[in-house]
């Protein structure tokens, strides 16, 4: 976890910026705290600062390789893990795994060329920025950062509304695990989503009113050992339950016309949707441009920033690729054509119950603290503004002390708890009307895959090497971004088909499982 001086904005009340960052120490402060006599005393603070501060006179960073590459890792490793096992079973054995590796090329090659946008200008000497929106802004400027913001803030919003529907399908498994182990697979087991789901946005309701959450140190520990946890357990099941049955299910092309499934027997038309789908499950999993840039603002120098940041990349893709590889085909071997959209709530596995427990109870953990980080950036972006457009308004500046026994004094904003406590609402509204796990999914990951991982990243760095129109450099990625733009409108186009045919189906609030 990244801490607030990195990325959160000064806390303002009133109007009056009253929290400033601890992290920066700028030349005059230096001067202003000693009385420089001789010229051996201004050297000597000079070698002083250049040990403790970095170029931009903040605190000198202290990320390596492996400290790089393990953000990346916990960053990528996530709930996506959990359909991969179905999208491979749409695409099958032979265009799923190749799919996915050439997802891995693309974002390790796009990640490579934002990773040397990280300065503007020169990549070694020039000036940092701190942020995705940073970066876009120092490089592309006027109207595209307001696109990009746009785009970026969507997106984690739509995580939000993600979140929500894993979060509450797994703590659904917790109890239908227990169900299916007494009825030995015979009861169903059928229940309401929407009670989980309030639950879930009561706890975040809560969660959401600490106003430095991203400060919490332990969060990433945790988060990290949940998503490891659960992620293995689904490989581990999958390997065990391919061993048992002493065969590997699945096909060449994927899922059969005319294979029943829980929505129906599929028609040649929705294969082709399930396939589309597929993709932008792929690009969620591996979805985390948006956080490299704050990932390399933690790396030490020298060597120069981007060249840690192309092996961290290389490893860290290769690491959650062959993972990805092992946790999606192992699924498929598993259950073929019947491979869950969820691997650890669809219940392919009955046995053992009280690993599946822990399994889904891994997920609510990592999702309770996962929905408080995407959606900071989204908090902060909003409580900055409004702080700047309503500066006089107590409501929206001023801050409250309130007592806690045996905590002590908490600080309360109004604008804040009404704020965040409505996001947290609408989110889980939205989330109890479109309760499909798989489809908004794959929506999240073809919102953000093209011009999040792809079109700006390309962007920036061309506009950073000055290339020309129409040189054989700029034909080249005018071809790649096209392709992948192709790729997610078709995953788009996927996902909203899933929408509609469930919707033929589904009564609002009345989602059972």
């Amino acid at each position: 976890m990244l801490p607030r001086s990195r990325t959160m904005p000064s806390r303002i009340h009133h109007g009056v910026v009253v929290e400033e960052r601890q992290d920066i120490m700028n030349y005059s402060q230096v001067e202003a705290r000693t009385n420089v006599d001789t010229e051996t005393q201004a050297m000597s603070i000079e070698t002083s600062y250049s040990k403790s501060f970095d170029d931009d006179g903040r605190l000198k960073r202290t990320g390596t390789l492996w400290t790089a590459s393990s953000h990346i890792v916990t960053a990528v490793i996530g709930s996506g893990v959990l359909s991969l096992a179905w999208a491979i079973g749409q695409l099958g054995w032979v265009a799923g795994p190749i799919i996915m590796i050439l997802f891995a090329f693309v974002i390790l090659y796009t990640s490579n060329l934002l990773s040397q946008c990280y300065r503007s200008g020169d990549p070694v000497t020039g000036p940092r920025n701190y942020t995705y929106m940073d970066t876009v802004k120092a490089h592309l400027g006027g109207r595209k950062v307001k696109i990009c913001g746009m785009i970026q803030y969507a997106n984690l919003f739509g995580v939000a509304i993600g979140y929500t529907i894993a979060a509450s399908v797994s703590m659904m498994a917790l109890k239908r695990s227990n169900c299916f182990h007494k009825s030995k697979g015979k009861d169903p087991c059928h229940m309401s989503s929407n009670g989980y789901m309030i639950t879930f946005g009561i706890i975040e309701i809560l969660f959401s009113q600490i106003p430095d959450f991203d400060q919490v140190w332990w969060l990433s520990i945790v988060a990290a050992v949940m998503s490891f946890t659960y992620s293995f357990v689904g490989l581990a099941l999958g390997i065990v339950e391919t061993t048992e049955n002493k065969e590997i299910k699945g096909s060449l092309t994927g899922i059969s016309i005319g294979a029943v499934t829980h929505g129906g027997t599929v028609t040649a038309t929705q294969k082709l949707w399930r396939s589309f789908q597929a993709l932008g499950a792929i690009a969620f999993a591996y979805s985390y441009s948006v956080i490299l840039i704050e990932i390399q603002d933690t790396v030490k120098t020298p060597p120069a920033e981007y060249k840690t940041m192309k092996k961290a990349t290389c490893l860290s893709i290769f690491v959650t690729t062959t993972f990805y590889m092992l946790c999606g085909c192992m699924g498929y071997a598993a259950f073929g054509d019947e491979a869950p959209g969820n691997l650890l709530t669809g219940f392919g596995f009955y046995e053992p119950y009280w690993l599946l427990d822990v399994a889904n109870m891994a997920i609510v953990v990592h999702l309770v603290g996962a929905y408080q980080v995407y959606c900071q950036p989204l908090f902060a972006f909003v409580e900055k503004w409004s702080a700047k457009r309503w500066s006089k308004s107590n409501f929206v500046t001023a801050e409250y002390d309130f007592p806690i026994p045996f905590y002590g004094v908490f600080q309360v904003n109004l604008f804040r708890v009404v704020w965040r406590t409505t996001f947290v609402i609408i989110t889980t509204v939205l989330a109890m009307l479109l309760p499909f796990f798989n489809d908004v999914v794959g929506l999240l990951g073809a919102i953000g895959f093209w011009p999040l991982t792809v079109y700006f990243p390309i962007e920036m760095y061309m506009s950073q090497k000055k290339i020309k129109k129409w040189t054989s450099q700029w034909v080249g990625f005018q071809i790649l971004s096209f392709g992948c733009l192709l790729v997610s409108v078709a995953a788009a186009v996927g996902s909203v088909a899933g929408v509609v045919l469930d919707l033929k189906t589904y009564k609002p609030f009345k989602t059972s499982y």
